[in-house]
């Protein structure tokens, strides 16, 4: 699948295309002129670029801009692969899925779940496809919107991923301190946040080596406890329990498999499922986002990608899935811990339902597991926060001053910018928890709809512009396109009717209607007012005249050939560790 153990030449074959606008010979980096260095072109870029916007020279001069060191390919293969099944794995999926059973029940949000892991299985497929191809420095789907679609929809994703990725930061702080409350301590919440706030932004002030090796171990424990949680889950749907009740499928029955919302009979129903499937979208927020982000700084990613995308199904199918479903068995849906278990923002059902079975040790390791797991999500959320600025530097959105690294790499300034919004975890300190909780949730669910929305756009355009310039690619799923149709029009849904309750008479709020649906008009304002300066440019670029390879002579380079093993045993120990 990839050209990674090809040489360049042979790779290069399929990318010799007449360019179908001009009639002449493509290269592959088309300097501005003799003797012209990567910084000369950069320093010109922002001039030529409101009339040029397609020139390949203006972006070789903002991707490999001379006076600013690039960022590094520190993230080997198990780091990313780690990454891909836990890196953003956090109190959404142990927490925030209480409320989501409260709301439909068993049955409801088992139903959900299923439904969005194929919704994300088709985001994940189709934005692999477009990163595997030309994963230059700075990869993101604000970039590939830039290249591939229009100057707007780059700039308007670009700027969408920095406020929102940075807001769940302290979302994650937060959850990690009301779970740290389970205990009642005597200390500050205040203190807890500091602590937290100080080592997430530490980590991602060092190389991204040091990045990757973190979330290595922390997704391998959040791995081993969900395996772990499934397991007891097990024990006690079968009466292994303290108490020998042999739960089975009893919650199923009473208090039910599906729920009622804000109506009665089935339309109340339909409203919880309704209901339900939008609350379901959190724990997935911005996750297939983080694997493209790492393609930038990994080694050979035009074969690592695809490994990630093709074992992106198991984590779906096995961690997510497989939770609910077992929530749903030791949990009864009206359960008042649920929704304010003790800390504002609900106690873990995993917790509720061991101490439900009176075990009475296992609840404190678990909440201890759920805190780690918080702040590994906070530091991917921290680290794709800040290479979303990078990204937009790179392709002339944000100042050129972002694109500033250090020796080792670290893009320290869009690091420092994006830290900025862990300062608003302290809101926690002087409001209601449970307020602040919900005010997260429903801000990046509706930027999480958004984001994959433009996905599917992105990717849709890049493979037209394959396909009328004859491009092959490393790696291609047999869902798509449709796959990418299909989450185009679900995503269009969901967006529409992530906030629906407000608009009951009984629950109008007109603060609870701005949280919902404020992403919406947010980045309509900042698309459209990118048109508004950018007035002269087509919608979307002509597929035509699309670049599809400025940057891929270097990506190519920098592709190493898998490691041949003389064992078996050393082919096992390297297709873990390497």
């Amino acid at each position: 699948m990839s050209t990674g153990g090809r040489g360049i030449s042979s790779a290069l074959e399929h990318n010799g295309d007449r360019n179908p606008s001009n009639g002449k010979e493509m290269s592959v980096i088309e300097l501005g002129g003799p003797g012209e260095t990567g910084s000369d072109s950069a320093r010109r870029s922002h001039n030529r670029r409101k009339s040029s916007v397609l020139d390949p020279t203006v972006l070789e001069g903002d991707l490999y801009d001379e006076r600013f060191r690039p960022t590094q390919r520190g993230l080997k293969s198990r780091h990313a692969q780690m990454i891909a099944i836990g890196g953003t794995m956090g109190t959404g999926l142990f927490v925030s899925t209480g409320q989501t059973l409260a709301r439909g029940g068993p049955a409801f949000i088992l139903g959900s779940f299923c439904l969005m892991s194929f919704l994300i299985w088709c985001i994940i497929t189709c934005i692999v496809e477009v990163a595997a191809y030309l994963p230059t420095q700075g990869s993101s789907m604000n970039l590939f919107g830039y290249r591939y679609v229009s100057r707007s929809l780059g700039f308007a994703m670009g700027w969408l991923y920095f406020y929102s990725l940075g807001i769940l930061v302290p979302y994650e702080i937060t959850a990690a301190g009301l779970v740290i409350d389970y205990w009642n301590p005597p200390v500050n919440i205040g203190v807890w946040i500091t602590i937290m706030a100080i080592v997430i932004i530490g980590l991602n002030a060092m190389p991204v080596k040091f990045y990757g090796e973190t979330e290595f171990w922390f997704a391998g424990i959040k791995v081993i406890m969900v395996c772990g949680l499934l397991l007891v889950s097990f024990i006690i749907f079968l009466g292994g329990a303290p108490t020998h009740d042999r739960l089975g499928f009893r919650y199923w029955h009473d208090p039910g498999a599906a729920n009622e919302y804000l109506e009665k009979g089935n339309t109340g129903r339909f409203l919880a499922l309704l209901g339900t499937w939008a609350l379901s979208a959190f724990p997935f927020t911005f996750a297939p986002e983080l694997v493209v982000v790492t393609g930038g700084e990994m080694e050979s990613p035009r074969r690592n990608l695809p490994i990630a995308a093709k074992r992106y199904i198991f984590r779906l199918l096995f961690f997510y899935i497989g939770t609910v479903l077992a929530i749903g068995c030791i949990v009864p849906s009206n359960d008042p811990s649920l929704t304010n278990g003790g800390a504002g923002a609900g106690s873990s059902p995993y917790v509720i339902g061991i101490k439900r079975a009176g075990i009475k040790v296992l609840p404190s390791i678990i909440n201890a597991g759920i805190i780690i797991s918080a702040w590994s999500a906070g530091n991917s959320f921290l680290y794709l926060s800040s290479r979303s600025l990078y990204s937009l530097a790179l392709s002339g959105n944000a100042p050129s001053f972002f694109k500033a690294c250090t020796k080792n790499g670290v893009p320290y300034r869009a690091v420092i910018a994006s830290s900025l919004f862990a300062g608003l975890a302290y809101l926690n300190c002087g409001n209601s928890a449970s307020t602040v909780f919900d005010w997260f949730v429903s801000l990046t669910n509706t930027s999480g709809f958004i984001s994959w929305i433009c996905c599917t756009i992105v990717y849709l355009r890049f493979r037209k512009a394959c396909r009328v310039q004859r491009i092959s690619v490393p790696y291609h799923s047999r869902i798509q396109p449709w796959g990418a149709w299909i989450a185009l029009v679900a995503f269009v849904i969901l967006c529409l009717i992530n906030g629906f309750n407000v608009f009951w008479p009984q629950n109008w709020s007109a603060s609870t209607f701005l949280t919902d649906y404020i992403g919406i008009p947010i980045f309509l304002c900042i698309y459209f007012g990118h048109r508004i300066y950018a007035h002269k440019d087509p919608w979307a670029h002509d597929p035509r005249a699309v670049d599809l390879t400025t940057g891929l002579q270097q990506v190519l380079a920098e592709e190493k050939p898998p490691r041949v093993y003389n064992s078996k045993a050393r082919e096992i120990v390297g297709y873990i560790w390497e």
